[in-house]
């Protein structure tokens, strides 16, 4: 059965079940595999990285010239994920086009949305001044008309390796059909998670031991290890110490579609704040709406045990030990020479 008429664009088959994709007039119509509703992967690419100083999404940094997100995506394809959304800017939608969706063709459906400063709610227009766009879940609000099914939701320049690709791809593929307010999040231990270049955001999570559901989380945009302990730089401007095995959000959560519903009344209440308008750099963070809907009773989030370690280049000076990681796995054996 037909689970919508929407013809996705930019793919040519899904080699891993043939059942999820037909051809007409040359292009490909996704279609829901009878009694199985593959989760989606929806990769965040919309930001330059002025940290880094570029296009970090789409720099060479496997031994045959893989991106970080080739990884992410072929973990994903194995985990079970049935279709690929990036979320981007226009200016550079030619060079992602050319340098991205092209190699993908033949493995997985494929769409692309776009994050602009000026995709607000009727009422709302960009405070004068303000050049920033509105952050990781404004991003996310940009995916409501092209995804439809339980989906992920990840950094394009964050390596997350294969157990968290895991863990998720099973948790959004056991929900029950027409799930709502069943989320998850990746749990990884702050201490893995710093670079050794300068500060970093993360978001500090507290749980239930028992029932393994997020209790609250906050996001802290500056984050090192000072000496032996990791501490974060609080809303006072002061530094705040806590254990190296604390669960931090690496943004890698995973929802049902009422969340995108969610996003947008909430977001309305965002902009309406006055400080929100008074701060050119505010912005709506994907912990800020999870804790909010788990405050309010909406929504539940599990937080999922992983092994993975992650690794990434939030500043030029960790490309070097990233590109050692990556060959390193390569000579492993874990992948392939020819990922797609």
């Amino acid at each position: 059965m037909v689970s919508s008429e929407k013809f996705i664009t930019f793919v040519s088959s899904n080699k891993g079940d043939a059942s999820d994709i037909i051809r007409r007039n040359n292009k490909y119509l996704y279609i829901k595999s009878i009694g199985i509703m593959k989760p989606t992967l929806f990769l965040l690419a919309a930001g330059m990285g002025s940290r880094y100083g570029g296009l970090k999404q789409l720099d060479t940094l496997g031994p045959q010239g893989q991106s970080i997100m080739d990884y992410s995506i072929y973990d994903a394809i194995q985990a079970g994920f049935g279709k690929i959304v990036w979320v981007i800017r226009r200016d550079f939608e030619q060079q992602f086009r050319e340098q991205i969706l092209s190699k993908y063709e033949g493995h997985v459906p494929c769409e692309l949305c776009f994050q602009s400063l000026d995709a607000l709610p009727e009422g709302f227009t960009v405070p004068e001044g303000r050049t920033k766009p509105w952050g990781t879940n404004h991003a996310v609000l940009m995916g409501e008309e092209v995804i439809k099914e339980p989906f992920a939701v990840l950094n394009c320049d964050d390596f997350y390796d294969r157990d968290a690709f895991r863990v998720m791809g099973k948790f959004l593929a056991d929900l029950p059909e027409g799930s709502t307010g069943k989320y998850a999040m990746v749990g990884f231990r702050v201490g893995n998670t710093l670079s050794e270049s300068g500060t970093v955001s993360r978001g500090v999570c507290e749980n239930d031991e028992k029932s393994h559901l997020l209790t609250s989380v906050v996001e802290r945009t500056k984050i090192e290890r000072h000496g032996d302990t990791v501490q974060y730089l609080d809303e006072n401007e002061e530094w705040v110490s806590i254990p190296d095995t604390t669960p931090v959000s690496m943004n890698f959560w995973g929802f049902t579609p009422d969340y995108f519903a969610h996003s947008k009344a909430y977001f309305r209440e965002f902009l309406s704040d006055p400080k929100n308008q008074a701060n050119l750099k505010s912005e709506f963070f994907i912990p800020l709406m999870v804790d909010t809907l788990i405050k309010q009773g909406k929504a539940t989030c599990e937080v999922l045990d992983t092994t993975s370690k992650w690794f990434g280049v939030t500043y030029p000076e960790d490309r070097p030990e990233v590109v050692a990681k990556l060959a390193a796995l390569h000579e492993q054996g874990q992948y392939p020479d020819k990922m797609f």
